[in-house]
């Protein structure tokens, strides 16, 4: 299937320009190593790694491969292997509808346009209930905020718009909106389920691609566990552009609610005059996929047995609606870079002869893309006997520019933030904090999954200064290329900010696999309560 040069004229001239990287160990050849595991996960023959599909298949021969030649173990449950079996629903769009009625008027919303259902295992096949706005539908005991305090929401739909006032502390911020937050609070106050509106303040996927994705086999873990995710009957996405007709009749307006985004302070919350009814058709199958798993022994006998996690997630969005004429979701930058990263920590950790006092798990996971599920699963049940450590999770390796600041999700959170700190500080690399609290990353990656069962961890990526073109270039690789065909393997890179970050990275695994004490969550961080 046929893959395009760059059409972006920032990209093109980023490679006519030359990255301005300084010259270093090989940092280009290194870089450009980094690059062929990408050219290789990202191919047409991966056909977009899709969890269960047999490009993941041919994507985790290749990991295996590399990951035997690097001299990793097998630290699976089968060799390299560890098989994770899944409930798989998939929306029919010729048997769903959505409308909603007002005073005995019915208003059909157009699927895919205007709004689409989220298909979950837990999906009933026709509701008609009435809608709540509930604003920002966070509930955060620690804070004392409740958008559901006071409503009546039994036996209703919730409506909500995605993101949280500014001023709320962004760990707080980010835990809150895991989906499994908000559908155990929205199950408390006895709602069916819920509508979020897109924040259109939060630089996210365009509609037209992020409704793509909700049309895709969505997966669950065929058994969640005692904690595990359990949805609600009713779950709906709305493009902002197409939620004014929600509010008509309430007494407010979707451009007031609107104009209060990005201000301090909750936003209004009040009944619609609307009835929701919903019709979805769901096909329903199962599947089986599988993490891969590698290890380095540590050489420690006192802390062999405990485990620094070096993660990334092999899995993609697959073949789905072409876009300018590629159906594949080649997913080069998300998540092949991440996986190539791993890699070359592996082959360098193992070239040069360290033998860290710590084990050392390196894990490429499937099923990220379907909610963290390959990762949550690990997490879980482990494959190895000790305690997991601490967890570097590498998710989008932006090599788009020279490597001159990282951002480092957690950084605040653990004794991994002074660890990571003084690293870039002898590299002279600025480290930032989330630059888009409420796009609430850390909680959309595999790291979180550590975290909740009281790992720290950190999601570094390469970084820029704000106001910077860089910052424009990362912008316009979310809106152009992130979760299309477009993040492909043609697309130009800085092979050697790639090798800077990756030994950075290395440096770091083996700093904290060669400390007297583990890593330990800093007094004051949010994430203290998950330890045990």
């Amino acid at each position: 299937m046929p893959r395009r040069l760059s059409s972006l004229p920032w990209l093109a001239a980023m490679v006519s320009t030359g990255s301005g990287a300084p010259s270093g160990p090989e940092w280009e050849a290194l870089g450009r190593r980094w690059w062929s595991h990408v050219e290789v996960l990202a191919d047409d023959r991966m056909e977009g790694r899709e969890t269960g599909s047999p490009g993941f298949a041919r994507a985790s021969d290749y990991v295996i491969e590399q990951f035997r030649a690097a001299g990793l173990q097998p630290a699976g449950s089968e060799g390299y292997r560890q098989p994770i079996d899944f409930r798989v629903t998939q929306l029919d769009p010729t048997r769903s509808s959505l409308e909603l009625v007002r005073n005995g008027t019915v208003r059909p919303v157009e699927l895919g346009k205007e709004a689409s259902h989220i298909v979950t295992s837990a999906t009933a096949e026709q509701v008609e209930a009435d809608a709540v706005f509930v604003g920002y539908g966070l509930s955060i005991p620690e804070l004392g905020y409740d958008d559901l305090h006071g409503l009546d929401l039994t036996g209703k739909i919730a409506v909500r718009v995605g993101g949280g006032p500014p001023e709320m502390p962004s760990a707080l911020k980010a835990h809150f909106q895991s989906p499994e937050e908000r559908v155990d609070a929205l199950r408390r106050v006895g709602a069916v389920g819920s509508i979020s509106i897109q924040n259109p303040t939060i630089p996210e996927l365009p509609w037209a691609r992020a409704v793509t994705g909700l049309l895709m086999p969505r997966m669950e873990l065929a058994d969640p566990g005692p904690g595990g995710f359990r949805p609600l009957p009713v779950a709906i996405a709305f493009d902002s552009a197409s939620a004014a007709p929600l509010f008509e009749g309430s007494g407010h307006t979707w451009s007031e609610v609107s104009a209060r985004l990005g201000a301090k302070g909750p936003l209004p919350r009040f009944p619609l005059a609307v009835r929701i009814r919903t019709r979805a058709g769901v096909s329903r199958r199962t599947a089986s996929c599988h993490n891969v798993v590698g290890v380095l022994p540590g050489a420690d006998p006192q802390r062999k047995h405990e485990y620094v996690v070096v993660s990334a997630h092999l899995d993609h969005l697959g073949i789905g609606t072409p876009i300018n004429g590629d159906p594949v979701y080649h997913g080069a930058i998300d998540n092949g870079s991440g996986v190539a990263s791993i890699l070359e920590i592996a082959r360098a950790i193992h070239d040069s002869g360290a033998t860290p006092r710590r084990s050392i798990l390196f894990l490429a996971v499937t099923g990220e893309e379907k909610y963290l599920l390959g990762s949550a699963h690990f997490a879980a049940h482990p494959t190895v006997p000790g305690p997991l450590v601490a967890n570097v999770n590498l998710d989008g390796v932006w090599a788009m520019f020279p490597f001159r600041a990282l951002e480092v999700l957690g950084v605040e959170e653990s004794t991994l933030g002074d660890d990571i700190r003084a690293l870039a500080a002898e590299a002279g690399v600025d480290v930032h904090t989330a630059y888009e609290p409420d796009r609430v990353l850390f909680i959309r990656s595999d790291q979180y999954n550590f975290i909740k069962r009281g790992v720290p961890a950190l999601f570094p990526q390469i970084g820029y200064a704000r106001g910077s073109p860089e910052e424009k270039l990362a912008h316009e690789w979310t809106r152009e290329r992130y979760h299309s065909p477009a993040d492909d393997a043609t697309q130009p890179v800085d092979p050697a900010a790639a090798a800077r970050f990756n030994d950075l990275q290395r440096r770091l695994v083996l700093r904290i696999a060669n400390a007297d004490a583990r890593p330990t969550w800093n007094p004051q961080s949010f994430f203290n309560r998950f330890v045990r």
